[in-house]
């Protein structure tokens, strides 16, 4: 991959990581992002034909009349007073045309814009063909507007030119504010001691060589170190050696903007850090939330009523008939908490309709907190700041929406008791056949007696033994009735319990599907967030 296609790869990584962290973190930790992929971006549009080279040093240095004898022209005032200006003056080398958008990006004037044409002529200044060479304004210059104004266009250029003169080479301003804060860019860096026909002789080796050390503990090393006397074209050879050959290849823009893309991505990684823990549903922390909402739900209560109401609806329908009737004056329990099943007669839309479960306690409503809590905590271990503060938010982002939510989940949910049990069937048909048997003794025996009290012929009764068939008939249903209700009334507690255990699975399943869309999933949406933050910023990275 070429140097521009690996650049144009790691700034869309950024914008990638920027999209991802978007919301998640503070805009003032992403200042610095924005601005390097605007100003990349629109550096790369614009003309890649030319190289922005900019002089930049303190008072007193020299750097306009070293700007004019590189330029073989007087363009930048020169003085030794603060301020001399605070503007920034640009020589072009080549056709100013093709340098006019680069040059209103930086922001020079275009009363401040000069041009070499003879670059164009095939004399000695054609090498710089493409160099666009600025003087900036003092770094150390009283007046506040100026400085801002160097801080400014540092940002903006390919190559800096940084010019200290013998006096004050070892400037802390300069050490500690500027060439500190170029350890990245140490690749489109150059250094030049000015007036070096100042020093004598022998002394010129002992500067250059402390100013060395120190642009290598400013981690610096190995950037061109020149000296150079403005007054003298033979002191400018090798700064303008240095020149042609960065404008002979071209890459001091993509070497300024690859340092950039450096120093983002170096800022951003504190903000991601090892792969998030995450969290699924059959964690302990997502299955201690889905029993804390099972009971913020009522689902106990719900499963008691199914109990209830199990045993309610099997004792109406294989209970003695004499007695059925005397439970369909006791409400159905289902029916009085608005649920599912609650009756044949129970209207469609009360499925989706609020329910009548009672409201969570204090302790359910604190216990569903804490598990809340604990399902954040999970997936924020390890994760650096500010993303456990994004978790916790996303968990309880959906904290308001969670009682009609499960409101909504028990109301719908299939609790299995809307059909009757065959066995039911089989025991009332029983029920009722014993019952006409003792209806038919009774009919017997009333007749009987009703033919003896009018005086007319008894009947023949016919016996079991010595017991007539109409009493076997009376005792024998009666007692049988007493005998299978006694009988199929353990076996209807324990088909109940049954019931209640199953409707409360289906109630746990629902409520874990409540807590899985209104609890994880905001969670996870972070945990993917930071996930594609964490791949961007390795792609910016490399």
């Amino acid at each position: 991959m070429s140097e521009p296609d690996a650049l144009v790869a790691r700034l869309q990584a950024v914008r990638r990581f920027l999209s991802a962290v978007d919301g998640q973190v503070p805009d003032t930790e992403l200042v610095t992002a924005h601005t390097v992929v605007e100003r990349a971006g629109t550096r790369l549009a614009l003309s890649g034909h030319h190289t922005v080279v900019a002089l930049a040093g303190a008072t007193g240095s020299g750097k306009s009349s070293l700007f004019n004898a590189l330029a073989r022209l007087d363009l930048s005032p020169v003085g030794v007073r603060r301020p001399t200006t605070g503007v920034a003056y640009a020589c072009v080398w080549g056709p100013l045309d093709g340098a006019s958008r680069l040059l209103d990006w930086i922001g020079v004037l275009p009363r401040h814009r000069f041009v070499r044409e003879s670059a164009l002529d095939g004399d000695d200044e054609s090498a710089l063909h493409g160099l666009v060479l600025l003087d900036l304004p003092d770094f150390d210059s009283v007046q506040r507007g100026h400085r801002l104004e160097v801080d400014r266009l540092l940002g903006l250029v390919d190559l800096v030119v940084w010019v200290v003169d013998p006096q004050k080479y070892a400037d802390r301003v300069l050490h500690t504010n500027y060439l500190r804060e170029f350890h990245r860019h140490k690749d489109v860096t150059v250094v030049v001691l000015n007036q070096a026909d100042r020093l004598p002789p022998a002394e010129l080796p002992r500067v250059v060589g402390d100013l060395r050390r120190l642009l290598d503990a400013d981690g610096l090393p190995g950037v061109p170190l020149l000296p150079t006397v403005a007054v003298d074209p033979a002191g400018l050879d090798g700064l303008r050696a240095e020149l042609e050959r960065t404008v002979a290849e071209r890459q001091a823009a993509l070497r300024r903007l690859a340092g950039d893309v450096d120093g983002v991505v170096a800022g951003l990684a504190p903000l991601v850090g090892p792969e998030a823990a995450g969290t699924r549903p059959d964690d302990p922390p997502a299955r201690e939330l889905t029993t804390a909402l099972a009971g913020a739900a009522g689902v106990p209560a719900v499963a008691e009523a199914v109990v209830a109401a199990y045993r309610h609806r099997a004792g109406g329908t294989t209970g003695w008939p004499v007695v059925r009737g005397w439970r369909k004056l006791r409400p159905d329990p289902l029916r009085r908490l608005h649920l599912p099943g609650g009756g044949a007669d129970t209207p469609a839309e009360s499925l989706v309709a609020a329910t009548s479960v009672p409201d969570p306690t204090a302790a359910q409503r604190s216990a569903l907190n804490l598990a809340i809590r604990a399902v954040a905590d999970r997936c924020a271990a390890d994760l650096p700041a500010p993303w456990p503060v994004a978790v916790a938010g996303a968990a309880r982002s959906r904290l308001a929406d969670l009682p009609d939510a499960l409101d909504h989940a028990v109301a719908a949910t299939d609790l299995g008791v809307a059909r009757r049990p065959a066995w039911w069937r089989v025991i009332g048909a029983l029920q009722w056949l014993v019952t006409v048997a003792a209806a038919a003794g009774l009919g017997w025996l009333v007749l009987g007696y009703v033919l003896r009290a009018l005086g007319l012929p008894a009947l023949e009764n016919p016996r079991l033994g010595e017991v007539p068939w109409p009493t076997v008939l009376l005792l024998g249903g009666l007692l049988a009735g007493l005998l299978v209700a006694a009988l199929t009334r353990p076996v209807a507690r324990w088909a109940a319990r049954r019931a209640g255990q199953r409707a409360e699975r289906r109630l746990t399943t629902s409520v874990g599907s409540v807590g899985e869309k209104y609890v994880l999933e905001p969670v996870w949406a972070v945990l993917a967030r930071y996930a594609e933050a964490r791949e961007a910023l390795r792609d910016a990275g490399r």
